[in-house]
């Protein structure tokens, strides 16, 4: 499904789910229901440029992400926050990087049940030959922004992010 498709599904959807669920909160319904559409829309505008590289776009973030450190080196927990994954999808992920040789696993000197995760040479290169062929891309993605509306995109998903730190149920009362 396309972007404006989707816009038309949410358009055409959200009448009839207000008169079903007249106490579900719909701005904020749709809301959801648009990031969703962008989420999605995201990933199968990305996802040809990835194939054609090798590589999965929470692949090439992992390679982004250790490339960025010091030490080349992070813990899959780390990286699962990071990429903003369960830490079982970045054990796959991480399972594929270490099969195709771009990381390898070290047990951590300081508590042997943790494993600290390394890029390799192949791993750098993988990434920066990888960087030509998704800037354009990731370029043309928001090309349709101008500079200060993607500003305050910025500005606004970075926001609504901190809103999630929120419990989305009240604590229970100690007994």
């Amino acid at each position: 499904m396309r972007g404006l498709e989707r816009l038309s599904a949410v358009k055409r959807s959200t009448p009839a789910m207000a008169e079903a669920l007249p106490d579900l909160p719909m701005p904020e319904t749709v809301m959801v229901r648009l990031i969703r559409a962008t989420v999605a829309g995201m990933g199968q505008y990305f996802e040809p440029v990835f194939r054609a590289i090798g590589l999965s776009e929470n692949s090439f973030h992992v390679l982004c992400l250790l490339v960025a450190t010091d030490s080349g080196r992070a813990a899959p927990s780390e990286l699962a926050e990071l990429v903003g994954i369960s830490r079982a999808n970045m054990t796959r992920i991480l399972d594929t990087l270490e099969s195709d040789g771009l990381v390898s696993r070290a047990i951590e000197e300081r508590d042997a049940r943790r494993h600290a995760i390394q890029i390799t040479d192949a791993g750098r290169a993988m990434a920066a030959a990888a960087v030509p062929r998704v800037a354009e891309p990731l370029t043309r993605a928001f090309a349709g922004l101008a500079p200060e509306e993607f500003a305050q995109l910025d500005a606004l998903l970075r926001k609504a992010v901190k809103s999630f730190d929120q419990p989305a149920l009240p604590l229970r009362a100690s007994a």
